[in-house]
């Protein structure tokens, strides 16, 4: 069996938000529209079915108008404290031709602060590589200041 810590990416960061913030902001397609995409790139589109087989899609617009489709399906929803979604399934259980990874998004209260931990699960360590050199951490680490944005003001 792989280690995980071989196909894992983690981000964590303390954010001077409550959870439910967090939460909101993770799960309203008008407050995903406000964060989502590292600038320059913006969302031109964000639906949410919010509950566990439900679909999640994500259409991310660059600079040049390019548009990139992501989508999913909810496993857990753990209302403020932990969202768990996959692109192994496109809707209704649907498989996609190639699943990519796995999100498990958590919010755990600190004070009056919440730990925000997102971890990408790969199905291969190839892909975690793949995703790591695309910008993992830059491009989930400037989403995550604008989350922290955004929820400052929630």
């Amino acid at each position: 069996m792989t280690d995980p810590s071989e196909r894992d990416l983690v981000l964590t960061r303390l954010i001077p938000a409550p959870p439910a913030a967090l939460y909101r902001a993770w799960t309203e397609p008008a407050l995903i529209k406000q964060w989502f995409a590292p600038k320059p790139f913006t969302v031109a589109d964000a639906e949410t079915e919010l509950r566990p087989g439900g679909t999640t899609r994500i259409v991310m617009r660059g600079p040049d108008g390019t548009e990139f489709s992501s989508s999913g399906v909810y496993l857990e929803l753990i209302e403020n404290a932990r969202i768990v979604f996959t692109d192994a399934y496109t809707s209704a259980w649907e498989p996609a031709a190639k699943p990519f990874f796995t999100g498990i998004i958590t919010f755990a209260a600190e004070g009056a602060a919440t730990r925000y931990t997102a971890l990408a699960r790969h199905w291969t360590a190839e892909d975690r590589a793949a995703h790591e050199a695309m910008g993992f951490h830059d491009g989930w680490g400037r989403c995550a200041d604008q989350l922290a944005d955004l929820a400052a003001r929630l």
